[in-house]
């Protein structure tokens, strides 16, 4: 339910990007303009929302549940989005005033033209933060109830906010003009993310009897700093993407953009998805102390998230640009910027199947009530991200003989080695806890023999093949990877696809 949420969020997100990129193309002040500002609001959401407030709430909303508690649960969903709203105001009313400051920060680069657009786009885009918090909010209460599909499919709304302003105002608009209804749509696209959870988060969190500072609000409120520091260790990384792209030519704020949103597609579907689903489950038990059935749960976990995530891995730094081109390559879009999407993309491979790991490790530990060691992993994470990705991207393009533009590939590249870094960390403190998890050597090796040489006929094929049309040649070679990739799953009999005969 969650990645059938998800994957409806993520292809009209899709949807959005392709419009976004028939307009705006790869390389144009707007564009980076626009995706420099949108960045800088969604750190509030990604903090205080998904980040943050999952990984705190849920766990003492979902294990009061699990011991009965009823009324004591409702009793804190309300008291915790009361104090969150509040909280949201007053950020909000500070990042309007101080967005010129804040776009100093996290575009230094920006200058001219793209600066000032980016800071009247950025104080447009503040108010939806709050509103897609408030989502945030319905989306715990809704997880905790195992209602998954509503608040992951609400994504969408979001979406279909910004492609309505895209359809109306495209045509014919000039660039900057269209980049500011673009930012009106994410706020109304917010409010009405908002509107289709409220309803039914609420009337599941009805009950109990008024607002009070609890021990459990308290644990909560506890809780929520460590981890919003931890998940903002993460969200910095992206924002030191972002302001050391700002130093590189047009076009590498956008490139980042966009294999983000590649990028994260498999990260959401299946990272994401699974470690969402097992966050209230994995609190439930923690809650009954049931180690064994924790670890269980974390092993079979483990297998399905590395069965989805090393294909698509492969796939990104093999035929990145036949995914790119597909999905991006119309009007403005040029196949040169495919290409520049694609090394990117094949950055981002590197690190792919640690930080979905990564993610899931956090969650057990945040289940187990333990939000501090996540918290120091991720500020190494961090520390690595930075003085990597800043060589990466800044020195290593001279060194090598390559255009400046192909640092955006040495950010992504160096943030895939930071999260094998902390991926190891995680494993490591959560095993000592309870037990040795993880998938076994030789499933993994299994895995990655199928996704390689299922690489190989795809990549022959769309070397040789003289159709130039995107849309065509994915559509041709992307099938043939996925497909030869099933078979030798269930070949070399990796436990998730091994058919078994029934005793």
């Amino acid at each position: 339910m969650v990645a059938a949420g998800i994957l409806a969020s993520r292809l009209a997100g899709l949807v959005r990007t392709t419009i976004f990129s028939y307009y705006f193309g790869l390389r144009s002040d707007a564009a980076d303009a626009f995706n420099a500002a949108v960045r800088i609001p969604n750190l509030l959401q990604n903090l205080f929302g998904e980040g943050a407030l999952s990984g705190s709430f849920i766990p003492v909303y979902a294990g009061l549940h699990a011991q009965g508690r009823k009324s004591e649960a409702s009793q804190v969903a309300r008291t915790v989005f009361a104090l969150l709203m509040l909280a949201m105001a007053v950020l909000v009313l500070a990042g309007v005033l101080a967005t010129p400051l804040l776009l100093d920060v996290i575009a230094p680069g920006f200058t001219g033209v793209r600066r000032e657009l980016a800071v009247r786009l950025v104080r447009i885009l503040f108010p939806a933060a709050g509103l897609l918090v408030a989502a945030a909010w319905c989306l715990g209460v809704l997880n905790s109830h195992q209602k998954f599909l509503l608040s992951y499919a609400s994504g969408a709304a979001w979406n279909a906010g910004m492609i309505g302003a895209l359809v109306l105002f495209g045509p014919g608009s000039p660039l900057d003009q269209l980049a500011v209804m673009l930012a009106w749509g994410s706020v109304v696209g917010a409010a009405l993310q908002f509107a289709v959870q409220a309803p039914l988060a609420f009337r599941l969190s009805s009950g109990g009897t008024g607002f009070a500072l609890t021990d459990s609000v308290r644990r909560t409120i506890r809780d929520f700093f460590p981890v919003l520091t931890s998940r903002g260790a993460v969200q910095i990384s992206a924002y030191i993407d972002t302001l050391i792209a700002s130093w590189l030519p047009v076009g590498a704020v956008t490139g980042l953009q966009n294999a983000s949103l590649l990028y994260t597609l498999p990260v959401s579907l299946f990272g994401i998805s699974v470690s969402a689903a097992e966050l209230p489950a994995l609190s439930s038990v923690a809650a009954r102390a049931e180690t064994d059935a924790l670890r269980a749960r974390m092993v079979a976990a483990l297998q399905r998230l590395t069965f989805f995530t090393v294909p698509s891995a492969v796939a990104f730094a093999a035929l990145g640009d036949v995914i790119a081109g597909a999905l991006l390559q119309h009007g403005r879009f040029r196949p040169q910027d495919s290409l520049i999407v694609w090394g990117i993309l094949a950055g981002s491979a590197i690190g792919l199947v640690a930080s979905t790991q990564s993610r899931l490790y956090s969650v057990a530990h945040y289940a187990i009530g333990d939000t501090k060691t996540p918290l120091r992993f991720a500020l190494i994470r961090l520390a690595f991200v930075t003085v990597l990705g800043w060589y990466c991207a800044l020195r290593l393009p001279a060194l090598v003989s390559v255009a400046p533009i192909w640092g955006a590939a040495g950010l992504t590249a160096s943030a895939g080695v930071s999260g094998w870094i902390e991926f190891a960390l995680l494993r490591r403190s959560f095993n000592s806890r309870v037990g040795s998890t993880g998938v076994p050597q030789s499933d993994m090796l299994r895995l990655w023999a199928a996704a390689i040489l299922a690489a190989a006929p795809a990549f022959l094929l769309k070397s040789q093949i003289s159709i130039t049309r995107p849309l065509i040649r994915g559509a041709l070679v992307l099938p043939l990877f996925g497909g030869v990739f099933l078979l030798l799953t269930v070949l070399f009999r990796v436990p998730m696809a091994a058919l078994r005969r029934k005793r």
